[in-house]
């Protein structure tokens, strides 16, 4: 069906690099310039955020940039006020595209009167204005119900296979790893993308942040063991992992992260951890310190976020996406 609006783009300070990535993806792949729009989003000095944007919005379908990532509270009042701005300026139809989706961890209810923050930002977002979601590798998948908007969840696993199979000449010895039994589901869906073998660490925590005792369930023994999640905060998990792997015979560890929070000790931690690689993608904006670690990698996500923007302006299938042979050629040249 024919589209009379123009896709635009507008981005907050969160992962600017990202965004004006997914901005060049889309220009390559219509053969016209796609920028981001001329706007402003700035701090007066009581730390309060103001937008202003100069471009005319009006009748048009707009994909706010931006990831809640930290400081979360900051980067989601950018969203939410961008959106607001835009909704107030007649903009036809509000996309926001969040890569990584903060609060996703406080889903439910793990104890006496806590709340579930996940669904209050969700309500926020919708509030806003905001009538369509797109992210990446939410933390939990029953997220997407806290929304009465569409969800479009895409999945970093392709992308991590295409780079698994440019990076390991022989899979033979390949085995991925789930870090905890709540995440079997993911490596499941790697393992069956590099048709390799799966099993599991089993963690049990004290408290949060911390593991009392690790045990691999599943045979190691002469593996290269690939640990795959979707987030790494502090890394203490991921890097303690990788040495349980190793005592149990694998002969190397290596880690595929969807979302690279990294706060605190973890840059320092990775570094001098048994994990020969750990690949990120940069659906957070990577720091200094991540970029110069020798045994951390970033993949790109514009591509697959930009392809997927003008699927959902042209009205078309999303989730094509999640196949190698719609996102391999996009990926071409690239991994």
């Amino acid at each position: 069906m024919p589209t009379l609006v123009e896709p635009k783009l507008i981005a907050g300070n969160a992962n600017k690099p990202l965004a004006e990535a997914i901005g060049r993806r889309m220009s390559l792949y219509r053969g016209k310039s796609v920028g981001l729009v001329d706007a402003r989003v700035e701090r007066f000095n009581d730390s309060e955020i103001f937008v202003e944007v100069f471009e005319n919005v009006r009748g048009e379908d707009m994909f706010v940039i931006q990831p809640t990532s930290n400081p979360a509270n900051d980067n989601l009042m950018e969203l939410l006020i961008i959106a607001d701005a835009l909704r107030r300026s007649s903009a036809a139809r509000i996309t926001a595209v969040i890569p990584y989706f903060g609060y996703a961890r406080q889903d439910r209810r793990t104890k006496a009167r806590t709340p579930i923050s996940a669904k209050l930002v969700a309500n926020m977002m919708v509030t806003a204005g905001i009538e369509r979601i797109l992210t990446m590798d939410l933390h939990a998948a029953q997220i997407q119900g806290f929304f009465d908007i569409p969800v479009d969840n895409l999945y970093a696993s392709p992308i991590f296979a295409l780079d698994i199979k440019n990076q390991f000449d022989d899979l033979s010895d390949v085995m991925v790893i789930s870090p905890d039994v709540g995440g079997v589901a993911r490596a499941r869906e790697l393992a069956k993308r590099i048709n390799a073998p799966l099993a599991i660490v089993d963690k049990r925590r004290e408290k949060p942040g911390e593991v009392a005792e690790m045990t691999v369930i599943g045979d190691v023994t002469g593996k290269r063991c690939i640990i795959v999640d979707d987030m790494c905060d502090t890394a203490g998990t991921l890097c303690k992992a990788a040495e349980v792997l190793l005592d149990h015979g694998a002969t190397e560890a290596h880690a595929y992260i969807s979302h690279g929070v990294m706060s605190g000790p973890a840059v320092g931690r990775v570094t001098n951890s048994v994990l020969k690689t750990l690949v990120l993608t940069d659906s957070i904006q990577p720091t200094e310190a991540v970029k110069g670690a020798p045994n951390i990698r970033i993949l790109p996500t514009a591509p697959m976020f930009a392809q997927s923007i003008l699927n959902i302006w042209n009205g078309t299938s999303v989730s094509s996406l999640f196949e190698t042979d719609s996102l391999g050629p996009i990926y071409e040249g690239i991994l």
